[in-house]
């Protein structure tokens, strides 16, 4: 081989190596490129925010949801309650309406009313036989945005009986339904040594705390859902789990108490029933020996379990829009003995003597007339005596101190009107309880509509009749018109009480 031929050998050798460490640069850089490229990518989707519902990506929700600048989320009723198993309504379940400033949401099991404004949120279970609401408050109102009911995650939780987590680091949001998380620990009980989860709908909510309500297919308890540890050893007769308060009403042979989660215990299992009444004041109503009575939550008595009944039923008073039957006008307990019903505060003061044949006016002859219970505007209860009735404040005096033939509700356009019959003659029981001085209760929505409307008719009219009347008369008039407010509630209850006495007098005398 000649000098040419080599050097033209190792120009080619040289030249391949050349093309090799190229090439292995080249695709050195390509990996790079992928690299930095699938990087990029995992960057961008760790921006993204995804939405799972029952452990399915659901990008429809994520479109629902609203952010605040203060990081509060707000999502729509109505929009949300199918993805969460639920139907919804403008309205009230008991008072069917088309009014978009309430709205309630329904499921097998349970109805959930809302209102535009309030974070109170009223709570019926349609697995009992009662008409009686239970109640919680979310942490933020029903707010509007563009014509629609919006509440926050913590009221989605509440409302719909859902577990919600938003994982800000991963932007990953979580939502767990209660029949989902029922079916995922069916399993996992077997392992802790129970037979199954408590089938009752109230103590499946305690999964939403982190708690299992269990079976051994003979007694029942309560274990932390993540470790099975118990919380209430598995003993009892039976178990109810209480939403509102997070405790658990138990039995044992066929006689009821109240455990905490810290299984001290709140109220001695000595009872035949226990029932929460209202949240607020921590009241319970309480059965033993077929008599009843109200207790505090540490047991002590309010209202001595020594009566017949205690509340009256609110299902034959449909259209009083009432949530409970044991406390009236937020006060008032209505109580039966010996066959006679009287009233008690919720401080467990008998403000009235067992003296009434019942409470509430039962419409008959009058084809108009609505059954009547209460008159929201003025706090008071239409009470019976001897077919006669009157009414009844929240301190159990009676504000007309008379009793008249009817008090009933007319429904008219929709607008609820208030009438009583004495004597054959017909009165607007708010414009009677006007003229005697009785003050509205102001914070009452319906209050205020009605005292704007009857200012507006009387401005309008005195207007028309009065153009040049001062200010001073102005002043004159309404200092006269105070002064005759105890004159016209003497006239009126007197005219009406000569009423009865006449009427009396004429059938002692048939």
């Amino acid at each position: 081989m000649n000098l040419l031929e080599e050097d033209f050998s190792n120009n080619k050798e040289n030249k391949t190596k050349n093309i090799i460490k190229i090439i292995i640069v080249f695709i050195i850089l390509i990996v790079i490129a992928i690299v930095g490229l699938l990087s990029y990518m995992m960057y961008l989707e760790g921006t993204v925010l995804r939405v799972y519902v029952n452990d399915a990506e659901n990008a429809e929700v994520k479109n629902l949801l609203v952010f605040e600048e203060d990081g509060t989320i707000y999502v729509p009723v109505r929009a949300i309650s199918t993805y969460l198993g639920y139907n919804s309504y403008s309205g009230e379940y008991s008072n069917r309406s088309e009014d978009n400033s309430k709205c309630y949401v329904e499921s097998q099991e349970e109805v959930t009313n809302l209102t535009l404004n309030s974070n109170k949120i009223y709570k019926l279970n349609l697995e009992k036989n009662d008409n009686n609401y239970t109640y919680i408050y979310m942490d933020k109102p029903v707010k509007a945005i563009n014509g629609e009911l919006y509440i926050t995650t913590d009221g989605m939780q509440k409302v719909f009986n859902t577990a919600f987590s938003y994982d800000q680091e991963n932007n990953r949001i979580t939502i767990y339904t209660v029949p989902y998380l029922v079916s995922s620990y069916s399993n996992t009980i077997l392992d802790y040594g129970y037979t199954k989860l408590s089938e009752n709908f109230e103590n499946e909510k305690a999964i939403l705390q982190n708690m299992l309500v269990v079976t051994d297919d003979k007694y029942y308890g309560v274990i932390n859902a993540s470790d099975g540890t118990q919380i209430l050893e598995c003993k009892y007769d039976d178990i109810q789990y209480q939403e509102a308060t997070g405790d658990f009403i138990v039995s044992s042979n066929n006689k009821y108490g109240i455990m905490g989660t810290d299984k001290k215990t709140k109220v001695n299992i000595n009872y035949d029933n226990i029932e929460l009444m209202d949240y607020d004041t921590g009241l319970y109503l309480v059965r033993r020996n077929n008599r009843y009575g109200v207790i505090d939550l540490n047991g002590g008595n309010i209202i001595y379990a020594e009566n017949d009944r205690i509340g009256v039923d609110i299902s034959r008073f449909e259209e009083n829009d009432l949530k409970t039957g044991y406390i009236l006008v937020g006060n008032l307990i209505p109580v039966m003995k010996n066959n006679k019903w009287g009233l008690f505060d919720i401080k467990g003061n008998q403000v009235v003597d067992f003296e009434y044949d019942s409470f509430g006016y039962i419409a008959n002859n009058n084809r108009e007339a609505t059954n009547l219970l209460v008159i929201p505007n003025y706090n008071v209860i239409v009470a019976c005596l001897d077919e006669r009735y009157t009414l009844l404040n929240t301190s159990g005096e009676q504000p007309i101190r008379a009793f008249v033939d009817d008090i009933y509700m007319e429904i008219s356009g929709g607008e609820k009107h208030y009438k009583m019959i004495a004597n054959d003659k017909e009165y607007d029981v708010e414009e009677y309880l006007d003229r005697l001085g009785v003050q509205p209760v102001t914070n009452h929505t319906n209050t205020t509509s009605n005292t704007e409307q009857s200012n507006t008719t009387s401005n309008k009219e005195t207007n028309n009749g009065v153009n040049n009347q001062t200010v001073e008369e102005n002043r004159e008039q309404n200092n006269e018109e105070q002064q005759r407010n105890e004159g016209d509630q003497n006239n009126g209850d007197q005219q009406i009480n000569e009423g009865n006495q006449n009427n009396g007098e004429a059938q002692n005398a048939e």
